[in-house]
């Protein structure tokens, strides 16, 4: 079986559009969350969101080619450009038929369906655009970065909910572990932060209304929570055989060791109370891993802000690594960036890598009053310093979908054979 490597990575996020600036605001505990300013929020329970800023999509892909794609699709292409560079593949001789991709969204096109509808209902049907459907539906990223990059090999769009990029991420490893492929691009893109959405979701009393301070609105098991933040944008990951990057001279990131899924089998939207199916996926990566629970060094929490999946996932952890639970760090990205939904699992897998590649935490913040039921170690406020070698990073989404992937540390001395 062949060893998989992550080569190159590319970001778009509420905290920045390239991997650096993502990084280095992540370490300093900044947030991305802000007042929405795309529409009119004053009839909605919530009025903040996780947005990408400075995006412009005409300026990289051109005004017609940018009319093409749904902001979803732009920002999918983008993180997976900057991907494709930091990989050094742009000069690179690979065979395009060994050559695929793997990105998902949650929602897909959902912006430019309910600008279609109101063209359909105000003008009528022949004002509709004809390419309504193709900007939709949500494998379209995965397709044009395949068009964009001639990737001739597997494409899929895996529809996971918020655990989409680990379940790309988690799936190509398995193609390129068993020889299936020789390099995958891989993540999740989202940009559902829309009027219907936030509306659906503040009915659902799922997501956080305190508007007055967007900073300190997403707090992952902290008890102050009041649910989670919308947030938008995408994460990419390149990975590849160790045997295919070493042939072409590349530099490794790190190293995914495991993967592992499960479905809670327990309700539509609400994790399962005692984190099984979290337990299971967990359990799972780290059998693949061939690696004991007391072998990880930190583990980046799916941890959404809301009261439940807080609790389930911390009840998961303890199972799984009984006492050594304790002494694991457990970081929260998504109290900085909100919740990236189907794009969330690819940027915290960035992340992952950097912590791993620098021996630095990023901190889970607002934690201010201590909840009873979630008392490990969430790196407050402040990241941390720490030698780290394994990383486990959770993702799960609704309807049961849980997906964790490990990574693991790449040093060129040790694994020069």
């Amino acid at each position: 079986m062949e060893r998989v490597v992550i080569t190159g990575m590319g970001v778009i996020s509420p905290l920045g559009n390239e991997v650096n600036t993502f990084w280095e605001r992540l370490k300093r505990g900044e947030s991305g969350i802000r007042l929405i300013d795309t529409f009119d929020t004053a009839r909605y329970k919530a009025k903040i969101a996780g947005m990408v800023q400075d995006f412009d999509a005409e300026a990289r892909f051109g005004r017609k080619e940018a009319r093409r794609m749904d902001r979803f699709c732009q920002f999918a292409l983008a993180a997976a450009e900057q991907a494709w560079t930091d990989a050094g593949l742009q000069d690179a001789a690979i065979d395009h038929e060994r050559l695929g991709v793997y990105v998902g969204s949650g929602i897909g096109g959902i912006q430019t369906l309910l600008e279609q509808d109101a063209q359909l209902r105000q003008r009528g049907p022949e004002r509709v655009s004809p390419t309504l459907v193709p900007m939709m539906i949500a494998n379209m990223a995965a397709a044009m970065i395949s068009i964009r990059y001639g990737a001739f090999g597997p494409a899929l769009a895996p529809v996971t909910a918020c655990s989409i990029g680990n379940t790309a991420i988690g799936e190509a490893f398995r193609l390129i572990r068993y020889g299936g492929a020789d390099v995958i691009i891989a993540g999740g893109s989202e940009a559902a932060v829309t009027e219907i959405s936030l509306a659906s979701f503040g009915n659902a009393t799922a997501v956080s209304t305190r508007s007055g301070d967007p900073a300190g609105a997403s707090r992952p098991f902290d008890a102050g929570r009041d649910g989670f933040v919308m947030a938008e944008g995408a994460g990419i990951v390149i990975l590849e055989s160790l045997s295919h990057a070493r042939r072409r001279g590349a530099s490794i990131l790190a190293e995914v060791t495991g993967y592992g899924a499960s479905s809670d089998a327990y309700h539509m939207v609400a994790t399962h109370p005692e984190g099984t199916g979290a337990y299971l996926a967990m359990k799972a990566a780290l059998r693949e891993a061939a690696l004991q629970p007391e072998q990880v060094d930190v583990i980046s929490a799916h941890a959404t802000s809301t009261e439940i999946g807080d609790k389930s996932e911390t009840a998961a952890i303890k199972r799984l690594f009984g006492e050594a639970a304790y002494r694991i760090p457990v970081t929260a990205n998504k109290s900085m960036t909100g919740h990236m939904l189907g794009a969330a699992g690819g940027a915290e897998a960035i992340a992952l890598v950097q912590s791993l590649r620098e021996g630095i935490i990023p901190p889970t913040i607002n934690q201010e009053t201590p909840d009873p039921s979630c008392d490990l170690d969430y790196v407050p406020n402040q990241a941390r310093e720490a030698k780290l070698s394994i990383g486990m990073s959770n993702s799960f989404g609704f309807g049961g979908h849980n997906a964790v992937i490990v990574l693991q540390a790449w040093n060129d001395k040790e694994n020069a054979g």
